[in-house]
């Protein structure tokens, strides 16, 4: 079912490749040293960032041992609980919730808790605060990354499952064999738009300030910081170009080779053969020293697999071997169970808002009545910044994921376009806006677009790529108008990644607000009556309580509208845009 394309290499390429493995191991290694001795170093709250240009090697290399640790922590987490949400219905109504809960936060809004209880916990060195920076990166990350693998797994046709049956796969050969390789492309793409996201804001959880303390941590988030606190254009210049190269040899060693690797596993009869491989592909392919570590672990993989099938598949004593009473009793075993657990979850819930019911009580009714009229203002941001985002994020989308050379050309574009942190794009900016005499009300609207047009875009090439050729062919031979074609193939076809596109894209907007909502242009504050503004507000004066308060009501926003309108829109878009063969 699944076709790849053969390579002919010269004979010989295998020491090229094997160097190339054996300096990325390297590197890897150095990385660890180097964050280790980081860890290791006597607790310091706010480094001194030397902003010369010889610095910037070793800040970037701290900043990408942090993306990568929180890249990696994102991904396990984006497996075992989407996975778990996906296939279990128990399962789903707690940890779809705990999404939506996790993505509606903003970042600044895990930083006090994160940042306060770990140096405790870790005072004397730099691991909570380097842990803390690593976990507020990982909230940049994962929200995306989940909803996307939970989208794809309800959508793997059931006859694929039908087929798994019939040859008798496990549950783990089944996720490895079927579920893993139908949800490869859309992870794939939404691991680079969430190792955008992290970078996005990343001056933000390297450099921040929490209350009367600041904190600041040695990376390229805190070297831009810096440099643009101090207005200082030469390091800013040089911040930008080194932000770039990261960007550009990540998606030529990492990003290019995963993208071409996922296409593999495409839903069609056939793949354009026109289609060039990632030189790092082909290094990779031919090392003698990558083939056998993947040898390796794949057979602890399988190993691991045939230990699951001997202790999850023996029949248990006493089981009735009646297949409709066992289904009955399963049944009604299923039903005990998921009263059983939504009783303790909403008890669990009552405990927990009861305490910051405590907390928040004493705000008066004047600031709750401006924290809910603010909101509206933020609700109606997010709803334009993604209006805004889908009308041109979606047709663009489609052609370049049409398009293999499109792909190749305007992937690394996308990706330094989504990963550029705020602070460094928004001045640039405001300067437009300033020339348009736009309000910053108005401005901080297309402030947020600047960061969540990109979740649009890569769901949709997500989408675009994954559409079959042999539909695309048989469509052309039939003559159809090309508004036929879009209308009856392309927008169908992506409809599903376009919804998770939404979904996230409104996150990542809600998330914005505290950097698009509180901006600071030629020296003077920009804020925009919001929820956004109103948190940044309150962490930085330390007013726990507002913050708070201001999170509850995000939080419970977000949640509202998923539940009563986006969760409509991703069942309609399972049902109906299911792609079964």
């Amino acid at each position: 079912m699944y076709l790849t394309k053969k390579t002919i290499v010269p004979k010989g390429s295998f020491k090229v490749g094997d160097t190339a493995v054996l300096l990325l191991v390297a590197l890897v290694i150095y990385l660890i040293g180097i964050t280790a001795k980081q860890w290791e170093g006597v607790y310091r709250p706010a480094v001194e960032i030397d902003l010369s240009a010889s610095s910037l090697l070793l800040f970037s290399l701290f900043s990408m041992g942090r993306a990568m640790i929180a890249y990696i922590l994102s991904l396990l987490f984006t497996l075992i609980f989407g996975y778990l949400a996906a296939k279990n219905r128990i399962a789903e109504k707690i940890i779809v919730p705990l999404l939506d809960i996790g993505q509606s936060i903003p970042v600044l809004g895990f930083l006090p808790g994160l940042v306060l209880g770990l140096v405790s916990i870790f005072p004397k060195t730099n691991i909570g605060l380097e842990l803390a920076c690593i976990l507020m990166i990982f909230t940049g990350q994962v929200w995306n990354m989940a909803f996307s693998f939970i989208s794809s797994m309800k959508s793997v046709p059931t006859q694929l499952y039908e087929m798994s049956d019939n040859v008798g796969l496990s549950k783990l050969r089944q996720f490895f064999r079927v579920e893993l390789p139908c949800s490869a492309t859309g992870l794939a793409w939404n691991s680079l738009m969430s190792v955008a996201g992290g970078w996005f804001f990343l001056t933000v959880c390297e450099a921040f300030t929490l209350g009367e303390k600041n904190f600041r941590l040695p990376g390229l988030g805190s070297y831009m910081s810096v440099a643009i606190d101090q207005d200082n254009h030469r390091a800013m210049a040089f911040g930008a170009l080194a932000m770039v190269a990261v960007i550009v040899i990540s998606d030529f060693v990492i990003w290019r080779p995963v993208i071409a690797w996922t296409s593999k596993f495409r839903l069609s009869e056939s793949h354009e053969d026109f289609q060039t491989i990632p030189f790092m592909t082909l290094l990779f392919r031919e090392s003698l020293i990558a083939q056998k570590v993947t040898a390796e672990f794949e057979g602890i993989i399988f190993q691991w697999s045939r230990f699951y099938r001997k202790i999850f598949r023996s029949k248990t004593f006493g089981q009735s071997t009646n297949p409709i009473s066992r289904k009955m009793k399963s049944k009604g075993q299923g039903k005990f169970l998921e009263g059983l657990v939504s009783v303790l979850l909403y008890l669990s819930l009552a405990v927990v808002a009861w305490r910051l019911i405590n907390f928040v009580s004493q705000l008066r009714w004047v600031e709750w009545r401006e924290i809910l009229v603010c909101a509206s203002f933020t609700g109606t941001r997010v709803f334009t910044a993604v209006v805004l985002g889908t009308l041109w994020a979606l047709p663009a989308g489609i052609l370049i994921g049409l398009s293999p050379k499109l792909t190749r050309w305007f992937q690394p574009i996308i990706q330094i376009g989504a990963s550029f942190p705020a602070p460094m794009v928004y001045p640039l900016a405001l300067g437009l806006f300033a020339i348009l005499h736009l309000h910053i009300n108005v401005s901080s609207a297309l402030l947020m677009l600047l960061g969540v047009q990109w979740y649009v875009l890569f769901n949709v090439l997500a989408g675009a790529v994954t559409i079959s050729v042999d539909l695309m062919d048989s469509f052309r031979l039939t003559g159809v108008s090309k508004k036929t074609l879009w209308t009856k193939l392309y927008l169908p076809s992506v409809f599903p990644y376009l919804v998770t596109g939404w979904v996230t894209a409104a996150g990542g907007a809600w998330n914005a607000s505290i950097v698009s909502e509180y901006v600071s242009f030629g020296g003077t504050p920009l804020i925009a009556r919001g929820l956004g503004a109103m948190i940044s507000e309150s962490t930085s004066q330390g007013n726990y309580p507002k913050l708070v308060g201001c999170l509850l009501v995000m939080v419970a926003t977000v949640i509202l509208i998923n539940r009563l309108f986006w969760s409509r829109v991703y069942h309609f878009a399972e049902t109906r845009f299911r792609f079964e063969r």
